[in-house]
């Protein structure tokens, strides 16, 4: 699927990569995932997309995004909005499609291979789009999680799937719960 040569980017949906790895029961290793594209290809940049609480004293994801920041991440933020609903539920919104496929359009005359990190099936047309440009697409998403984690559309538009669960062993590790369960088995 991937060639040593060939020149790679990165664009992770920060939210949806999150809540596919949960759904599979482990936490992305940052690292070991840019370390593993790193080895499969020339890497030109590594995205990562995410809405930020900027009225909460403490966001939890501040500290994931400022080890991003400098440890190789391309990081692309905005403030996220939040409401309340019909029903009175406070609710956030915070949407990053734009800038993700912005940024994969302006990059993709320099690259042979996009991989998107979204299930999110909003992205085919930019697969779409980018693979008229000649650039190969692969995304990383998940089928095994209930209910699947990626729209069949953008299954079909990309020319490799990746199942997220299959990258388990090399970019996983286990979650903040499991890990918990094992000191507690060690004790």
């Amino acid at each position: 699927m991937f060639y040593r040569d060939e020149r790679l980017a990165l664009f992770i949906d920060g939210s949806n990569l999150y809540a596919a790895a949960r759904a599979l029961g482990f936490d992305i290793d940052y690292k070991l995932l840019r370390q593993e594209f790193m080895r499969r290809g020339k890497l030109l940049r590594a995205f990562y997309y995410t809405a930020l609480l900027e009225n909460d004293e403490y966001s939890p994801i501040r500290p994931l995004v400022d080890w991003l920041h400098y440890n190789g991440y391309s990081m692309v933020t905005k403030p996220a909005k939040e409401f309340t609903d019909s029903l009175g539920r406070r609710k956030v919104k915070g949407n990053m499609d734009i800038e993700l496929a912005v940024d994969a359009m302006e990059l993709a005359p320099y690259l042979d291979h996009a991989v998107i990190f979204s299930g999110d099936g909003d992205f085919r047309p930019l697969i779409e789009a980018l693979q008229r440009k000649g650039v190969r697409v692969s995304v990383v998403s998940t089928i095994r999680s209930q209910p699947p984690m990626i729209a069949d559309e953008l299954r079909r538009q990309a020319d490799n799937f990746i199942e997220l669960d299959e990258l388990r062993d090399v970019i996983g590790r286990p979650t903040r719960d499991a890990r918990t369960d094992m000191v507690e088995a060690d004790s």
